[in-house]
């Protein structure tokens, strides 16, 4: 009967003891819809990244779970730039900069994943939409964690059109894990 007792007051203590502690919050990106962006964008002008995925691909879902879920990326991401998912297979019309881009059945995309990637489709896609210009940059594949570092700061940081990607990333020192 004592074994029990003391089992039970154990119990109880551990479990007050772990409800005062505070419980870890995941943070995660906070993704806009283009409809979002375009009316921020008229506030304040920061460059575009959509992460350009489909349903099926399992590099994107291995993106979402490491790049996309590293602090380091997603505090960048937060502060300067204006984040957008985009499903290149949506059947939704999507709207950007006063055009409507719908679902295109011959092959089996939004045309708005065309015009992003040029008719290029390789997913996942990540797409940069600098401010000046507004011509997107597709880059196709799966970007680990320095690579996603080394362009997120190029767009970022107002590099884009200034200097050569090429000197730009010869210079560039990885700094993220």
């Amino acid at each position: 009967m004592q074994k029990v007792s003391l089992i039970f007051i154990l119990i109880v203590l551990m479990a007050a003891t772990s409800a005062n502690k505070p419980v870890p919050t995941k943070e995660t990106l906070k993704w806009l819809s283009l409809a979002e962006v375009e009316i921020l964008l008229k506030k304040e002008k920061k460059p575009v990244l959509i992460d350009l995925y489909t349903s099926w691909c399992g590099w994107c879902k291995v993106m979402d779970k490491k790049t996309y879920s590293n602090p380091q990326v997603i505090k960048y991401i937060q502060d300067n730039f204006y984040p957008v998912k985009i499903d290149a297979e949506t059947k939704q019309n999507l709207s950007w900069l006063g055009k409507t881009y719908g679902y295109n059945a011959s092959v089996r995309m939004n045309d708005y994943s065309i015009f992003l990637t040029r008719g290029q489709l390789s997913f996942p896609t990540t797409v940069f939409i600098p401010v000046e210009g507004m011509v997107p940059q597709a880059i196709p594949g799966y970007l680990e964690i320095p690579d996603m570092e080394l362009l997120l700061k190029y767009f970022g940081e107002g590099y884009y059109g200034k200097q050569a990607f090429s000197d730009y990333q010869k210079k560039f020192v990885p700094s993220w894990k």
